[in-house]
């Protein structure tokens, strides 16, 4: 087991940010590293005990570098769309203001760098989820998502705990096709489910997100 930081279960759970502005592009990460967060990872629940995950770790220069391309190309879109951070710093309350800049500005850095992090890992589910609508088409995306998401949840946190920043992104799903050729991915049986960059932190010391009232969203017995 690699030297891990000194946190408690709750410090763990609460001072894992999202890192983009803090990732040590310089610093090479070992592979070996790497694999032990996979390896909690796995240990993840999973809806029906299906365990369809699958994880792809990408440290090929030129790989990273492509999978960068595009998702610059992912993230000019994404400045203009309504749910973008760029729209919703320009609606932010004045109290928010700030917060919602600096998201801006880091969300900024990661499209420019995301090819110079010493690993990019992709998570992956087995299947396609089918186009359903109504109730069955809900139950099958909450369950697909249910069981990958944990999983790859528990890498970060895994890797937080060793030093390491993560940054969980969908954007290269707009280019998920071209993305499975780069790296041999079967496209119609394995989908994409988030992306994130994998580097060593500048510094360790991240706290807890400020504006986070339990009370503006917890609702007891009825909404």
């Amino acid at each position: 087991m690699a030297y891990t930081l000194s946190l408690d279960p709750d410090q763990l759970l609460t001072t894992t940010r999202t890192v983009r502005r803090r990732l040590d592009y310089e610093r090479p990460v070992p592979r070996e590293l790497v694999e032990e967060c996979f390896e909690i990872a796995v240990q993840a629940p999973s809806g029906s005990n299906a365990r369809g995950w699958h994880f792809i770790l990408v440290g090929d220069t030129e790989k990273r570098k492509a999978i960068g391309d595009l998702y610059r190309q992912a993230f000019e879109q994404y400045r203009t769309m309504p749910f973008s951070a760029h729209a919703l710093a320009e609606n932010a309350k004045h109290e928010e203001t700030d917060t919602m800049n600096a998201v801006v500005s880091s969300a900024e850095a990661l499209s420019d760098n995301l090819h110079r992090a010493p690993w990019i890992a992709i998570a992956c589910q087995s299947g396609r989820v089918p186009q359903i609508d109504g109730p069955m088409g809900h139950l099958t995306q909450a369950s697909v998502w249910g069981s990958v998401a944990p999983a790859f949840w528990s890498f970060m946190l895994a890797a937080r705990a060793r030093g390491l920043g993560t940054a969980w992104t969908t954007l290269h799903l707009m280019f998920e096709r071209e993305i499975a050729e780069i790296l041999g991915i079967p496209f119609d049986e394995v989908m994409q489910a988030a992306l994130s960059p994998v580097a060593f932190t500048i510094g360790t010391d991240f706290k807890p997100a400020k504006n986070r009232r339990l009370e503006d969203v917890l609702h007891v017995d009825s909404w």
